[in-house]
């Protein structure tokens, strides 16, 4: 029997071989660098044939936001369809955020057409000539695993399936293809499903010698300690760390976190900050952590042993880093956890100095918490403090509802009194560049449907989010969401700064930080007037909490909603 040979064009090929390596979407900003694609996508609609989902974004950062929040929640790379050059300037710090990350992403971008006559895909307006460039790689290539541009359509399938592949190897990050219309246009002949002959990477073990040092060390220690930001990002580990810590009873410290590494109320769980910790241990376990202290802060004492358990221990895309350790481990910490688990299991141990420290970690433990309770009572009903903000918002929602955190200077009153217990509960952005929240609500929502949504962010990083273009996907693709924005008017991160390196500077006495907005604003009407959202800003305690039960009911009558609530001003500057 002959086969028949389906010719189409390599644009049609490489949305083949998205589909087939597991991409659900395509948050795309489509330009004139795109009608291959286009047509490949209204060709598969016409015949049935299953595709990505297009998702359609007036901005490229929102685009690369909510591919960011799909894949946090989801493990998958999806995929992020931008215009040339300026399109891909547009992605913005959203870039630095997947690649810090570690979030698998695929990112397509246009080039100009490279002929100018005579030829399919040729140059037809004078943005074709405006937006030619020496290196248009070069916008992105600090912060992508794997770039490149397609010089044949015949190979492009080839291509796509390397691109998913290194997105979705350890470290995971950002990938970035580019292909000018001359190249997506031309005619190729469909390959066969490579199926998972193009797998990730698999997970990496600690060697036998390791398991044995770790554990030597920390039968031995007094004050063992467990500091980590990200190993929830892979919700089987959060179990294998539980089941760690319990075997010998060790704190753990959340440090910068941007998933739920451990249960907020398990007794052993110590916080969000190192300090009155790091400098009293004498063995510390950092497990997935970029940051786990500031040393010009608080860093632990000469003689303490540390080691390292990460899938990128050497921190190898920044140029200045550096935590001295006893070893370094690259290594999947689920599996490491595993095997430290079973070797643990194995031996006889004597239990009592575990017992005893387990009580003790209680007792800390409690204390904490009573403490953080009194400064939400502090303020209630007083004035809006972020405690005690947080506070309502705990009564509101249950454990299955997932918080984006984006508050930055009110991070830490975040976990404090918001605690999450369950994986996949919590997220952050992972990086620095601010406007990460709305985008992402997109990607989590649509990753999960059946849950609620709630964004917690600053004024500044709401401006940040591109709120208009926000709201105008999240209504047009079902994908409802409460924001409650923490407006302490002004960046707050950017006067501690100051005030931290100048205590009794000028700026300090005169109050002049520019900093402030101090001109009002109505936050809330913006996502109203793109996105039809409920709109409420709060300015009073008695407010508070019906404002917030108002905007989880819109969600849940699927609207979303904005609630602005008004913290007291960072300061009082108005020039």
């Amino acid at each position: 029997m002959t086969k028949t040979l389906h010719h189409y064009t390599a644009a049609d090929a490489m949305l083949q071989a998205l589909q087939d390596g597991g991409v659900s979407y395509l948050f795309a900003n489509f330009g004139s660098d795109h009608p291959s694609i286009i047509e490949g996508l209204s060709k598969a609609k016409a015949e049935g044939r299953a595709l990505p989902n297009v998702v359609m974004c007036p901005h490229e950062h929102v685009a690369l936001c909510a591919a960011h929040g799909y894949a946090q929640v989801t493990g998958q790379a999806q995929g992020v369809i931008v215009h040339c050059d300026v399109g891909t300037q547009n992605l913005g710090g959203a870039v630095h955020n997947a690649a810090r990350a570690r979030v698998p992403v695929f990112i397509f971008a246009g080039e100009t057409p490279y002929t100018i006559e005579e030829r399919r895909g040729m140059r037809k307006s004078p943005a074709n000539f405006l937006q030619d460039t020496y290196d248009q790689h070069g916008i992105v290539r600090p912060y992508v695993k794997w770039s490149y541009s397609i010089r044949t359509g015949s190979n492009i399938k080839q291509l796509t399936n390397r691109a998913l592949q290194m997105a979705h190897s350890e470290p995971k990050g950002p990938v970035y293809l580019t292909g000018a219309r001359e190249v997506l246009e031309e005619e190729g002949e469909s390959a066969e499903s490579t199926g998972n002959k193009w797998s990730d990477l698999q997970p990496s073990a600690l060697p036998a010698s390791g398991v044995e040092e770790i554990t030597c060390a920390l039968l031995e220690a007094k004050q063992p300690l467990v500091i980590t930001s990200y190993l929830g990002r892979n919700p089987a580990a959060v179990q294998e760390l539980v089941r760690f810590c319990e075997l010998l009873a060790i704190p753990v410290i959340e440090h910068y976190s941007s998933y739920m590494n451990f249960p907020a109320t398990h007794p052993f769980h110590l916080g969000y900050s190192v300090e009155g910790y790091v400098d009293q241990a004498d063995v510390i376990v950092v497990l997935d952590s970029d940051v786990p202290w500031i040393p010009s802060i608080k860093k632990p004492k000469k003689e303490c042993r540390i080691y390292y358990i990460d899938v990128d221990p050497l921190k190898e895309g920044l140029p200045l880093w550096g935590f001295p350790s006893e070893r370094y481990y690259k290594a999947d910490t689920e599996e490491g956890l595993r095997q430290l688990n079973n070797y643990l299991s194995s031996l006889p141990i004597n239990s009592q100095p575990i017992q005893d420290r387990a009580a003790r970690l209680f007792g800390v433990h409690t204390r904490q918490r009573e403490e953080w309770r009194l400064n939400e009572q502090r303020s209630e009903g007083q004035e809006i403090t972020p405690e005690w903000l947080t506070a309502c918002l705990r009564e509101l929602i249950d454990d299955e509802t997932i918080i984006l955190n984006e508050t930055i200077t009110n991070a830490k009153v975040v976990g404090q009194h918001l605690p999450r217990n369950i994986p996949g509960s919590f997220y952050g952005s992972g990086g620095t560049s601010l406007g990460w929240n709305g985008g992402a609500a997109i990607g989590v929502k649509l990753a999960s449907p059946d849950k609620n949504v709630i964004v917690l962010t600053g004024d500044g990083s709401y401006f940040f989010s591109i709120p208009s273009s926000v709201h105008w996907v999240a209504r047009k693709y079902k994908a409802p969401f409460m924001t409650v924005i923490y407006n302490n008017q002004g960046w707050k991160a950017t006067k501690h700064n100051v005030d931290r390196l100048y205590p009794d500077g000028k700026a300090s006495m005169l109050d002049s930080y520019w900093v402030h907005f101090d001109q009002p604003a109505d936050l809330a009407k913006i996502a109203e007037a793109a996105g039809g959202a409920f709109a409420e800003t709060v300015t009073e305690p008695s407010q508070l909490k019906d404002a917030l039960r108002r905007g989880l009911d819109a969600v849940q009558d699927g609207r979303s909603s904005v609630i602005d609530v008004h913290l007291p001003a960072i300061s009082k500057q108005r020039d």
